[in-house]
């Protein structure tokens, strides 16, 4: 089995040497598409199809990438990126090189594959495309998807039907029957219905199926003729409809292993028109199994457990399959390996046994024919009627020479005796029986290496000796005969080899490994001492043939020697050409049947039978010419007749003049190398190597001076012709000049004439000038003046205006200012009381403040020394004055700052309140104590006086306490005497700076009112 990656490569060949399937699995090619990135993947393949000559197959990956792939061809090529995965696909269009594809956003597009262009795009589904069916004319196609399915018109690609359904009905499947004008449609619920094309009219329905194998349907298949409808689903029962007869006809039980059927396919046969026999099923485990719907026989099957089929399509002439496996590759099945088992040719219906070769007796007095039963053929047999073949077979076969054994279990003996019953072996078979009988190695390395050297220098222009029409023909040829030239020397010189070699290349074209060793083999088999005379024709094999002529038919030899006609003329030409040019390809193909079948003499003696079976008409011919065309053209000839006569030749001729004597027995190629052919006189071939270096060298040498002559000559010609056109055009310029000089007289003559007739124009023009710009000053000098007075007027107009709008304009400022003047005077009122409010809380807030102050500051100076208390209160004081002198400034400007100072103080009273609560707590704990101690010690001092002093002087011992305490309190009734005092000089002095502030503004204000009044206002006032 082969495998291609696809890589990144947008084309390329599938295979490198021609794939042999086996039997066991049938893969031709395995296709797998993987990317070369940091993290290479494998790109899964999702849908595939063939076109309708089944040759080639286009499939589609996740990612959009649509490749075409050329089976027959031999290539792949990328036709589409759709950068979004494929759900459906189909290639049997009208226009062959066109194709449809649905994608994951719920459209169609029609791409061509030559051109890789958009055709068309079709729109209107809602959900997810996964069928499309296509009309047997390419006309039309219907999109299915699991609500709708769509009619397309795809000539114009528009839509000519929709078909609606119930959401909880469904659609499995709709799809148009081969080779017929109706549509089936299949539904969820085991309904099906079939309608007519063009009018859609429903024109049957049919049955439900048997209860006791209900299924429900996922899966159909049609026959090609459209009579037997498969279906199947979640079961293992398949269901065959009768579409003629529209009912139920076979219900199939596949094994117990299948729980469910995946898909449906029959496998076309190009011999049972249409009614196919083969149906294909996949289930769920991955393997397709192909059985027999008439016998219920398992034919064969693709796929295993471990590497499942996800889907698989078969191509149309039913040769090849093609399957999406679970592992997202692409696997190319061929049928005919598949079938090969099937397929076998049978065994012959009469059978001859022959006694011991030891027995005297003659074996044609022993025959005996043993009938068989009627074997039957296969499906695939061209032939219905039952052919009587006899086969002599030996009973002593341990006894069979060994060289009758071929490989793939063929025996040589049994072929040739099959060959002389049927004339020439299957079409089917042929290829298989050559190689078997040419016992070919398939040296692949040793062929690789040979086609590796190149084109050989003696084929490089092989196509203007023989120019063939076909481009892959001719370089398979070149290939051919340069891998023979590499292999041996003596055939980079051989003139025929093209003629003998052309025919198997024509043949074999598709695997030049099988030609090369074909051709190799014919060489050294049946061209045996070919080259013994060489560059001269085979003497020697030329002269046994002419030996054998004259044994068989002396007066066709002599009547050749009458007319001078040698052998190289009636031998030769037919050998040189291994009869390809005098047979047809059917004639040639069982001619060489017969030649591979037996003995390398068998060539020649072919030659002498054509000779002699063409008597009649080479009697007739007596100029050489005549007897050239004969040899050289195609002849009314049977090829039947001549190999009964080779065969007659091979029998009858005598050992001493028959070939076989000569020619030795069939040699097959080696395996590993090919053998070293040197059978040919070296001397002569090495001679005419060194010749044909030294006449190439030479030529070369040749062809190099006459190219350097040719272009000495061509630029010789190159000079000669630019001088020639040099003085061709010089001889042009002086005529021109010529003529362009009396060209300029004329002009000069003309101009003269115009000039005068333009002198007298321009002196009329000046007069008529002077006299309209005569008027026309006037006329301006008019316009001037009444745009002077017109512009007099405006102004006028506009003076006055200016004066009552300026006069309107003052009385309204006058109006305005006197507004305004009331307005200032009420803000002035208004800002008057604002600010006298504002400074009585201001002062009515400090004074409060400053009376706390200095309550606190007494009671602290009453608790601390006298002169400290004076100290602080004459700072508070200064302190005081100097925050009233910023409030006055203050309250002028901005009084928001009087209550920012009055919530400071406040907050700085209660601090101090804070502070003197606890000077007052620590002082009245102070006190106290104090008063405590001097209780205690006052009563201790009067426990110890009391005894010792009568009532008199305790009475007047409390005197004395009593005038102290009353200093005290005079004291302090001074002090508080003195603060009074102080007090009210603070407020007189406040009064008279708020007094004199007041005075002040009231200046500033008068003074401003009159500088802002109009001076006409001010003259009023005067007035």
């Amino acid at each position: 089995m082969q495998s291609t990656d696809l890589g990144n490569k947008e084309s390329g060949k599938l295979w490198h040497r021609k794939p042999s399937p086996a039997a066991r699995d049938g893969i031709i090619v395995n296709i797998i598409h993987s990317t070369s990135d940091y993290l290479p993947k494998v790109l899964r393949f999702l849908n595939v199809a063939f076109d309708s000559s089944g040759d080639c197959v286009i499939a589609g990956d996740h990612q959009g990438n649509i490749y075409v792939f050329d089976l027959y061809g031999n290539r792949f090529n990328l036709v589409q990126r759709t950068a979004q995965a494929c759900t459906a696909l189909a290639f049997n269009l009208r226009r062959k090189s066109e194709f449809l594809v649905a994608l994951a956003d719920y459209s169609i597009k029609c791409f061509d594959t030559v051109t890789k262009e958009l055709v068309s795009w079709m729109r209107g589904h809602e959900s997810s495309v996964f069928s499309i069916s296509v009309h047997a004319s390419g006309r039309y196609a219907i999109t299915t998807s699991s609500d709708t399915a769509q009619l397309w018109d795809l000539d114009t690609f528009q839509r000519k039907r929709k078909l609606n359904i119930l959401q909880s009905v469904g659609i499995q499947k709709v799809f148009f029957l081969p080779l017929s004008n109706t549509i089936l449609s299949c539904f969820k619920d085991n309904s099906i219905f079939a309608w007519e094309c063009d009018t859609l009219s429903c024109r049957y329905q049919l049955p439900a199926p048997p209860e006791s194998s209900s299924i429900l349907y996922k899966v159909f298949a049609v026959t090609r003729d459209g009579r037997i409808l498969a279906a199947g689903g979640k079961s293992n029962h398949l269901h065959l409809w009768c579409l003629e007869a529209k009912q139920l006809f076979r219900i199939i039980q596949m094994p117990t292993k299948v729980r469910a059927i995946r898909h449906l396919e029959f496998l076309p046969d190009s011999f049972d028109a249409g009614s196919n026999q083969v149906l294909g099923v996949l289930s769920q485990d991955g393997i397709m199994r192909f059985v027999n719907i008439q016998t219920c026989k398992l034919l064969f099957e693709i796929g295993s457990l471990d590497e499942g089929i996800s889907s698989s399509v078969i191509s149309p002439h039913g040769r090849y399959i093609a399957s999406i496996m679970e592992n997202g590759s692409l696997n190319i099945y061929s049928v005919q390996a598949l079938t090969q088992e099937i397929n076998k040719p049978p065994p012959p219906l009469v059978k001859v046994i022959e006694d011991l070769p030891k027995s005297k007796l003659n074996s044609g007095d022993l025959k005996i024919k043993v009938t068989t039963g009627r074997v039957q053929r296969p499906a695939k047999s061209r032939e219905n009627k039952i052919q009587t073949r006899i086969l002599k077979q030996d009973l002593a076969g341990s006894f069979e020479n060994k060289e009758n054994e071929l490989s793939d279990g063929l025996n040589k003996k049994r072929l040739q005796v099959l060959l002389k019953g049927y004339g020439e072996y299957p079409m089917k078979y042929r290829m298989f029986i050559w190689r078997s009988l040419l016992q070919l190695p398939e040296n692949h390395t040793a062929f690789s290496s040979l086609e590796d050297k190149g084109v050989h220098v003696a084929f490089l222009n092989l196509q203007k000796k023989y120019p063939i029409k076909s481009g892959k023909l001719l370089r398979v040829l070149q290939r051919t005969l340069s891998a023979l030239a590499h292999w041996s020397a003596i055939f980079s010189d051989t003139p025929y080899l093209p003629l003998l070699a052309f025919p198997f290349v024509k043949l074999f074209q598709n695997n030049q490994l099988i030609c090369f060793e074909v051709v190799a083999t014919l060489i050294i088999n049946w061209c045996q001492h070919w080259f013994e005379y060489f560059p001269n024709p085979p003497i020697n094999i030329l002269s046994m043939i002419e030996n054998v002529l004259a044994f068989h038919d002396k007066d066709l030899l002599q009547h050749f020697i009458d007319h001078d006609i040698t052998s190289q003329l009636y031998a030769w030409p037919l050998l040189e050409t291994v009869f390809s040019e005098v047979l047809t390809r059917e004639e040639w193909l069982k001619l060489f049947d017969n030649v591979f079948s037996n003995h390398p003499s068998f060539l020649l003696m072919t030659v002498v039978a054509y000779n002699i079976c063409s008597r009649a008409p080479l009697l007739n011919c007596s100029l050489k010419d005549d007897f050239e065309y004969f040899f050289h053209h195609r002849n009314n000839l049977d090829i039947s007749v001549i190999i009964r006569e080779v065969y007659h030749l091979m029998d009858t001729t005598p050992t001493d003049i028959h070939p076989k004597s000569t020619l030795h027995v069939f040699v097959a190629l080696t395996k590993g190398q090919y053998p070293v052919f040197n059978q040919y006189p070296k001397f002569i071939v090495d001679y005419q190597t060194q010749e044909r270096e030294r006449i190439r060298i030479d030529e070369l040498d040749y062809l190099r001076e006459r190219q350097m002559v040719e272009d000495m000559q061509a630029e010789v010609d190159q000079q000669r012709v630019e001088d020639e056109a040099w003085y061709q055009k010089q001889e042009l310029l002086r005529k021109a000049e010529e003529t362009r000089r009396e060209l300029l007289l004329q002009e000069e003559e003309k101009m003269i004439q115009q000039r005068q007739r333009l002198a007298s124009v321009k002196r009329e023009l000046k007069v008529k000038e002077m006299h309209l710009q005569d008027a026309t000053r006037r006329r301006f000098l008019k316009l001037q003046q009444d745009q002077r007075e017109m512009e007099l007027r405006r102004l006028d107009d506009e003076i006055e205006r200016k004066v009552h709008m300026r006069d309107r304009e003052i009385a309204t400022t006058a109006k305005d200012l006197e507004m305004r003047h009331l307005e200032l005077e009420s803000q002035k009122r208004h800002y008057e009381k604002l600010i006298e409010e504002n400074l009585a809380k201001a002062e009515q807030a400090c004074l409060n403040a400053d009376w706390r102050i200095q309550a606190l500051h007494k009671q602290r100076c009453d608790d601390l020394q006298r002169n400290e208390c004076y100290q602080e209160v004459a700072r508070l004081l200064r302190e005081n004055r100097r925050k009233e002198t910023e409030v006055l400034d203050a309250m002028m400007g901005e009084e928001a700052k009087k209550w920012e100072e009055a919530k400071e103080k406040d907050f700085h009273l209660k601090s101090e309140k804070k502070a003197l609560a606890l000077a007052d707590a620590s002082r009245k704990w102070f006190l106290e104590k104090e008063i405590n101690d001097a209780l205690e010690h006052a009563e201790h001092l009067y426990s110890k006086a009391v005894p010792s002093y009568p009532n008199g002087q305790v009475a007047s011992s409390g005197a004395p306490r009593t005038s102290q305490l009353d200093d005290v309190s005079e004291m302090d009734s001074s002090t508080c005497i003195s603060l009074n005092q102080r007090r009210i000089q603070w407020d007189t002095t406040e009064r008279d700076l708020v007094e004199r502030v007041r005075n002040l503004r009231q200046r500033l204000t008068v003074q401003a009112r009159n500088r802002r009044q109009p001076p006409h206002l001010l003259a009023t006032q005067r007035a």
